[in-house]
């Protein structure tokens, strides 16, 4: 009677292990997917900076083409 005992103690004890390996296993990947977020969300804000910069960089050059235009067509 003790071995059976003993037996379902090691049963119980391997599916306690298991579980908690399982519960570790998916904080990591958690902690994977915010880290993954979290790098996302800062592209994107580097890309939107960027996009502001071009599109400042093209009013810029289109401006003074303009001006050129202008000033050669009034002198």
């Amino acid at each position: 009677m003790a071995s059976r005992l003993e037996q379902a103690l090691a049963r119980f004890r391997c599916r306690q292990q298991v579980a908690q390996e399982a519960t570790q296993a998916r904080g990591r990947g958690d902690a994977f997917r915010a880290r993954v977020e979290e790098r996302l969300r800062n592209l994107e804000q580097q890309v939107s900076e960027i996009k502001g910069r071009v599109n400042g960089l093209i009013f810029l050059v289109a401006g003074t083409a303009l001006t050129q235009v202008i000033m050669k067509i009034l002198q």
